[in-house]
């Protein structure tokens, strides 16, 4: 049985335009908002934006990170949403209320942010393997790790102790 190919589906819209369009309408939005070239040049940026997005689909690799990456935005968009959503049934209250106006709940949800972006880069460039391998999978590793924690733990106990002598 053969699979059905829709025309969205096909490589010239998958591998080129859309990849294309992308690019070009991040750097031109960018170039437009940031006014690099002088205000109102929208042509000369329009052809800057072409360039760009000419040259970043003539190479693979770049692409392929970005399709992933585009992958990885897909899913934590629904996630995001999902989270919001039990969020919203679970409190019934607005997020600006209680839970945006808290500081730690705002550093949190930031470090889980760069921590995931850094994940994503990692899975979408492909050498994610090669550096957990590094980390983890040496004979100094556990070592490394066991200090590690040793100092952050210290580091916090007298975080909270000269917070709470003030």
């Amino acid at each position: 049985m053969a699979v059905q190919e829709t025309i969205l589906q096909h490589p010239i819209l998958t591998r080129f335009a859309f990849p294309f369009l992308l690019i070009f309408f991040i750097v031109f939005a960018l170039l437009e908002k940031t006014e690099l070239f002088g205000e109102g040049k929208k042509q000369l940026n329009a052809l800057i934006s072409f360039v760009i997005g000419l040259i970043f689909v003539s190479v693979l690799y770049p692409t392929e990170v970005v399709g992933n990456l585009i992958l990885f935005l897909t899913v934590a968009l629904i996630v995001m949403f999902v989270g919001l959503m039990l969020w919203g049934f679970v409190s019934g209250e607005s997020l600006k209320e209680n839970f945006l106006k808290n500081k730690g709940v705002k550093w949190t949800v930031g470090i889980v942010l760069v921590i995931a972006v850094i994940m994503a880069l990692l899975w979408a460039t492909g050498i994610h393997g090669g550096i957990l391998d590094l980390l983890f999978n040496q004979t100094w590793s556990s070592a490394l790790w066991t200090n590690l924690l040793f100092v952050v733990v210290i580091a916090v106990a007298l975080a909270v102790v000269l917070k709470n002598s003030d």
